[in-house]
């Protein structure tokens, strides 16, 4: 009996090195996997030409919804996820290259493509800022299960929006991966991105 006790153990440290010296194992399914979220869409990007789902092929995708006179939480937000990019870049420059990050804007009637422009500029070189009719922005968030909404006059003039505080990570296809945390650390939207991004 000791002699069977003592081969099994010996079996299982012999198998130790290997489990933990082999490949990691692949990432477990998607987060949201099946979520009914994304679709096709035709705005107009910080330079004013039409973009859309064609213009992201092959290519992850950051999806982020906000707009550019947001006095704190979408600027904070938006930094937070370019700074987690570029740290992708310093640790896997090719898996970065992969990844285009969108800036929806759920205030058309502000956020013209010039001040989109100028928004995006101070984040990431490769940030794309979107803006369209109201029918259009109305038509993307509601695909993507983002809600907003024109919040009431402030003193002096001017208005906030109030909308979901949510960014997506979309796959090639255009399908959504997982949410990134976005009030995080550059660290940890990095890690999150390194787990999905092929």
């Amino acid at each position: 009996m000791n002699q069977i006790a003592r081969f099994a153990a010996a079996l299982l440290i012999a198998a130790l090195p290997i489990a933990c010296s082999g490949p990691a194992a692949p990432p477990a399914q998607a987060p949201l996997d099946g979520a009914r979220i994304g679709g096709p869409f035709t705005l107009t990007d910080q330079n004013g030409q039409p973009f859309g789902e064609r213009n992201l092929a092959g290519k992850y995708r950051i999806m982020y919804f906000g707009y550019t006179f947001c006095p704190d939480v979408c600027p904070v937000d938006v930094q937070n996820l370019a700074a987690g990019l570029h740290v992708l870049e310093g640790e896997n420059a090719a898996a970065a290259a992969r990844i285009v990050p969108v800036f929806v804007s759920v205030d058309p009637a502000r956020d013209t493509p010039a001040v989109l422009k100028q928004f995006v500029g101070n984040f990431h070189p490769r940030m794309v800022g979107l803006t369209g009719s109201p029918a259009a922005i109305a038509a993307v968030a509601k695909d993507y299960a983002v809600y907003y909404q024109k919040g009431e006059a402030q003193p002096g003039g001017g208005y906030l929006m109030d909308h979901s505080r949510v960014a997506y990570l979309m796959s090639p296809e255009g399908k959504p991966i997982a949410l990134l945390p976005h009030d995080g650390t550059p660290q940890a939207i990095a890690a999150e991105l390194q787990k999905w991004v092929r």
